[in-house]
């Protein structure tokens, strides 16, 4: 016995009419991704959003009653998918091998949904407004348990000391700015926007950026250091608000 066996039931196959619905409504929401990138919160109408998708405004209403309930829905599906590329990143994981599975995904959806990055830069640049209870609830918890998992690893001498939280605002920063500031990135490159080999060559310059500042080689051997309490210079004071490990 390798353990408990599933007894419970198969999750029922949706119907037709569940598979219509849903499929309209991923339509809607791609849709609003791109005005939502394009004009702002402020500056996007209900006319323009059922125009993009391709559907009567009355439609629109019927699957979101408003224009916040559309926003809302469409910054949570882009917060969930970001949280979701974290998955990689536990106490058993290789530090190299996740810290690059996690910069490769954040480079990945910087390409293949830059307005999904938009949409999450423009309103977190008007102070967060529909998103603060969000950041606040469910990505706080989950850099603070990730901070955790790097916490751990720098404990055992598997990586270097670094601020675990600073490090994932920096890869943040790195990997959004390919979507935010793509039309930066292509006038400096002179491109008419980021390409492939652009990606892929800033993909590799970030993950020895955060690979080596984190005493890793991309297919290297494992950090290996005495504790980080023997290196009196990787001491760091805590910033204002970060929690001390008794608490």
């Amino acid at each position: 016995m390798t353990g408990a066996e599933d007894t419970r039931p198969p999750a029922p196959v949706p119907g037709p009419r569940v598979r219509r619905r849903q499929a309209r409504i991923a339509q809607i929401l791609a849709a609003a991704e791109h005005v939502f990138a394009e004009a702002g919160f402020a500056g996007a109408s209900m006319s323009a959003l059922a125009a993009a998708a391709g559907l009567p405004k009355a439609n629109l209403h019927y699957y979101f009653g408003t224009k916040e309930a559309l926003y809302t829905t469409l910054l949570d599906n882009i917060l969930a998918l970001w949280l979701s590329a974290t998955d990689g990143i536990h106490p058993e994981a290789e530090p190299a091998e996740a810290l690059s599975a996690y910069v490769r995904a954040k480079m990945r959806w910087s390409r293949e949904r830059p307005q999904a990055s938009r949409v999450f830069a423009n309103e977190v640049l008007h102070g967060a407004p529909y998103l603060r209870s969000q950041l606040a609830g469910p990505l706080r918890a989950l850099v603070r348990e990730k901070s955790a998992v790097l916490e751990g690893w720098i404990a055992a001498g598997r990586m270097a000391p670094v601020d675990p939280p600073h490090l994932f605002f920096s890869i943040w920063a790195m990997t959004q700015t390919y979507a935010d500031f793509g039309a930066q990135i292509g006038a400096v490159l002179d491109l008419p926007e980021p390409d492939a080999p652009c990606f892929a060559r800033g993909t590799e310059t970030i993950l020895q950026l955060v690979l080596r500042g984190c005493g890793l080689e991309p297919g290297g051997p494992p950090w290996r250091a005495d504790p980080p309490e023997r290196h009196p210079a990787f001491r760091q004071a805590p910033c204002p608000g970060k929690r001390s490990n008794s608490s």
